[in-house]
């Protein structure tokens, strides 16, 4: 492929370079012949009128008294002079050998010169010009004669064929070095595509960190350079999957394996007491409840990276958040915390409501869990510019500064032994983040210390109708 397109860059700069000296050799010459032919003409067709002029005294023509005439006339250079009377006698010729003087002559120039007009033809052929030109001789308005003049001409011919030459020599030259420079840069060009083919074809096999080194400062570099980009990210994406695949893995292990011990347990122990059999069966059925919010987790995140979503409607954020606050407040009074929201303005979002009343059960329910004894989780709902702003503030441990962009990783926890304890997995607040994007939104820590976080999620408010 790389060949191919070597060859068609060469032979199209070597095509384009042909055309243009072709139009170079073809105009000179061209224009050349046309000033020689204009050359010709007004010299040959000034020597006739010298000699029709000389003649045109004579009341009547004859062999004697042409002759007489034209040697007054000076010395043209004329291949050959005929003199005619008016029915095409030839009375002059200046021929030395086969003369044609008694004969009558009936070239076409000559035929036209008698009928009153002025004639002029050329060609160039054989290496030389040939120019035929012929005017009738007038006495007192009557034709009487005519003069024909025939010239044979091979040193403006070789001025004009050696000019041919040169520039068929110079084109030569110059068409082998520019067709040289042209197959050098078909070559360096065709090699930079080479490199960034290169790139592709192993990022095709799986090779994500290669790069395509291509120099310079044009669109073959632009396109190297987003390819680079592309590469960097589609290495990311990669890392971020193997890793998601791992941590999944994982998780989805730990509670396997729990219920692998405690079922094994169960079955090679002989005369295990019943309460022992209920204790170890409460606890597989904690560990498949685990195991069933792991995979429930993976498949909405699975959902919400296709874009595999309902088509959005109008939700109420104000009522998601009242919703949500009721759920959780048993929860909230069990811990001996102080539940409560603010809704400062209302509005609404053009979204999915399970997915929005995901976002708001996610974030109160840490809020809660992570929380202090005797704490306190506020929930506010404001209108900023043309966005709803969603707040949730704890007065917890807070989060390390370090780990603030961790968290919305998924299977990401800042306290390990803590969120196990607390039945957490580490997907919910990516299932925030994924969920919050995906409706144009954007959710962040806004800010987070020991007396407490606050999470900001915004969303775009739908237009009223």
């Amino acid at each position: 492929m790389h060949a191919s397109l070597q060859r068609k860059f060469s032979f199209s700069y070597i095509a384009i370079i042909l055309a243009v000296l072709i139009l170079l050799n073809t105009y000179p010459l061209i224009t050349s012949e046309n000033l020689t032919f204009r050359s010709k003409q007004s010299s040959l067709q000034g020597s006739v009128s010298v000699m029709v002029t000389a003649l045109s005294g004579l009341e009547e023509l004859s062999e004697e008294n042409v002759a007489g005439a034209m040697t007054l006339v000076e010395e043209t250079g004329i291949s050959r002079v005929l003199v005619t009377d008016a029915s095409g006698r030839v009375l002059y010729d200046t021929r030395e050998t086969d003369g044609a003087i008694g004969r009558y002559a009936f070239y076409t120039e000559l035929v036209q010169a008698l009928r009153g007009e002025d004639v002029f033809y050329t060609e160039f052929s054989d290496k030389a010009f040939k120019s035929r030109a012929a005017s009738p001789v007038i006495y007192h308005s009557q034709t009487i004669g005519a003069v024909y003049a025939y010239e044979y001409d091979t040193e403006q011919a070789e001025l004009l064929l050696s000019l041919q030459r040169n520039l068929l020599t110079i084109s030569a030259v110059v068409l082998v070095f520019a067709g040289g420079i042209s197959v050098l840069l078909s070559r360096v060009l065709t090699r930079r595509f080479g490199v960034l083919t290169d790139a592709i074809r192993k990022m095709r096999e799986g090779s994500y960190s290669h790069r395509a080194e291509v120099g310079g400062h044009d669109e073959i570099s632009e396109l190297a350079a987003e390819f680079n980009d592309m590469a960097d990210r589609l290495q990311t994406t990669e890392d971020a999957r193997r890793r998601f695949v791992s941590d999944a893995s994982h998780e989805l292990k730990t509670p396997l394996a729990g219920i692998r011990l405690l079922s094994d347990s169960i079955l090679q122990t002989e005369n295990m007491d019943a309460q022992t059999v209920r204790e170890f069966v409460g606890d597989i059925e904690q560990e498949s409840e685990r195991l069933a919010r792991i995979t429930e987790n993976l498949l909405r995140l699975t959902r919400l990276d296709s874009g595999m979503l309902p088509e959005a409607q109008r939700v109420d954020l104000s009522s998601v958040i009242a919703r949500v606050v009721r759920m959780l407040r048993l929860v909230a009074e069990e811990k001996q915390i102080d539940l409560s929201y603010e809704i400062r303005r209302e509005g609404q979002t053009l979204a999915i409501e399970d997915e929005i009343h995901e976002i708001i059960y996610n974030l109160t329910e840490n809020a809660i869990k992570y929380n202090r004894p005797g704490g306190a989780v506020r929930v506010t709902l404001r209108q900023e510019k043309q966005a709803a702003v969603l707040r949730v503030a704890d007065t917890g441990p807070g989060i390390p500064a370090d780990c603030r962009e961790s968290i919305f990783q998924p299977f990401f926890r800042v306290d390990k032994s803590r969120s196990r304890e607390m039945g957490g997995v580490g997907l919910g607040l990516a299932l925030v983040r994924e969920i919050a994007v995906l409706h144009g939104g954007s959710v962040t820590v806004e800010n987070s210390s020991e007396n407490g976080t606050t999470f900001s999620v915004t969303l775009p408010l739908a237009q009223r109708c």
